[in-house]
């Protein structure tokens, strides 16, 4: 949304849906085609509706039987049709028939584009709200490589045809945001909600690439997507690349570790170890099926101000160097992002935390938003035999802190003697205890002020990192 100020009015100069499509329409130099599967044919006939299409549209069309659509873009293995790999191979097929059918010096100046996506609405039942993906490839230099911008996008509403008009709106939104934003990124992804709100629609996944976007971050893209509310969680791959969550989590066994991670420790590394191998000791549980998940959330990098999308990327990259996929969310509550992997998976979950992340589980205040207050919470947490997996604490004052001896407020005495009395609390055994006296604070401290003994509280290799790359402020104090 666009808007100013005229005395005490405030203006709204977002364009219309249909202003968007027009001015498309009407740039001489923009032509390309529009292929739509799942949902009609919603965003080429905004532009068709706008007047001047003539101009701006070679082609537009709808493969809906699979038959067709396996002969036009070829069969997949797997029989699934809304994927990124179909959406790629919408976008690989069209464009190559605009090079193919188009002659370069017929139009000298003509910056070509294909859009398409690849959906399904809600089901009869409403059981499934239904979700798809999005892309455009496009040029705005005839001399450059083309461009691409692709979606994962989750409907919310219960009626497939707002659905459609839904996903009409936001194509528009993208193919407008890709001409004249993109060298906006960040606000390319704000106005892709113009005309919509966030209970219409989700958009958790986004990549962009091309040489106007070499230098964009798709991690911080996503970190947008959560920070913006268009989405509650993003995922990066160890590779440090955007994965669509949904996939990654799907029918899998999940174990979740959350922190600052700022920087990673032995300590963490050791947690993780020794939970993981009581996680998948736990029946019904088998590795090959298991994700392990390191989770960052966004009020943990919002907790000295603003989010510092340096400091953000310097804790992704040491957790992604060391193997792991790492997920950033907007879930304060523990309950919420045992909901959120809920949506996906029906298997096993744990928790791999320290004793005073369990105490804080344990805290009311963090539950007086819910009805139910701390008990529909830890309904909605402990449900599916979930079980945290606890890693002791070591206290100057109470000496070694475990789930035998912490201390919950005494109101909720009995609410957590009867979790840990049904096997929802075990604790972590092989830890090692030279570790005990690590705090990432401390380290942190000791990187700003460029000390050294530090090194060998972090994992191997991860020193070296921090070093070279100068993350956390190393080598810039005075």
């Amino acid at each position: 949304m666009e808007i100013t100020h005229k005395g005490d009015k405030v203006i709204d100069l977002t364009p219309s849906i249909k202003q968007k499509a027009l001015r498309i329409n009407l740039n001489d130099d923009i032509y390309g085609t529009f292929a739509e599967i799942g949902a009609g044919q919603e965003t080429v006939r905004q532009f068709f509706r706008a007047g001047g299409a003539s101009g701006t549209i070679a082609k537009a069309m709808s493969a809906y039987d699979k038959d067709f659509s396996d002969a036009i873009y070829g069969e997949e293995k797997d029989g699934r049709y809304v994927t990124e790999d179909r959406l790629k191979k919408m976008l690989d097929h069209e464009m190559d028939l605009i090079e193919k059918r188009l002659s370069r010096k017929k139009h000298p100046n003509k910056l070509f584009f294909t859009y398409a996506n690849t959906v399904t609405t809600i089901d009869f039942a409403k059981q499934y709200k239904g979700h798809g993906w999005v892309g455009i490839r496009f040029q705005i230099d005839t001399t450059q490589v083309y461009n691409d911008i692709i979606l994962h996008i989750r409907f919310k509403e219960t009626d497939a045809r707002l659905q459609q008009e839904t996903l009409g709106t936001l194509g528009t939104n993208l193919i407008y945001g890709a001409f004249y934003k993109y060298n906006e990124p960040k606000s390319l992804l704000k106005y892709l909600y113009d005309h919509l709100n966030q209970d219409q629609l989700e958009i958790d996944t986004v990549n962009f690439s091309g040489p106007v976007f070499e230098n964009v971050d798709n991690r911080l893209m996503s970190l947008q997507l959560v920070k913006n509310g268009m989405t509650d969680a993003v995922m990066f791959s160890p590779e440090g690349i955007n994965v669509l969550p949904a996939a990654q989590l799907y029918k899998k066994n999940i174990l979740a570790l959350r922190g600052s991670f700022r920087p990673v420790t032995k300590v963490n590394i050791d947690l993780y170890e020794n939970a993981l191998k009581m996680f998948v000791n736990e029946n019904k549980v088998d590795r090959d099926c298991t994700e392990v998940i390191f989770e960052i959330t966004l009020s943990n990098l919002k907790s000295e101000g603003e989010i510092d999308e340096v400091d953000f990327l310097s804790r992704a990259d040491l957790l992604c160097a060391l193997g792991h996929k790492v997920l950033i969310s907007n879930f304060k509550e523990y309950y919420r992002l045992v909901e959120y992997f809920s949506n996906y998976t029906k298997h096993r979950m744990g928790l791999a935390m320290g004793v005073n992340n369990l105490v804080e589980i344990f805290d009311e205040k963090y539950y007086r938003h819910l009805s139910g207050g701390i008990l529909e919470a830890f309904g909605k947490l402990f449900f599916k035999d979930l079980k945290v997996y606890l890693y002791p604490l070591l206290s100057e004052e109470d000496g070694l802190k475990d789930s035998n001896n912490l201390k919950v407020h005494p109101r909720m005495k009995e609410l957590y003697k009867f979790f840990k009395e049904n096997g929802r609390v075990e604790d972590i055994k092989t830890y090692d205890p030279s570790l005990l006296g690590i705090f990432s604070r401390g380290i942190l401290q000791a990187i700003n002020s460029n000390e050294t003994g530090w090194e060998d509280k972090v994992p191997n290799g991860i020193a070296d990192l921090i070093k070279e790359r100068q993350l956390f402020g190393w080598g810039q104090s005075n």
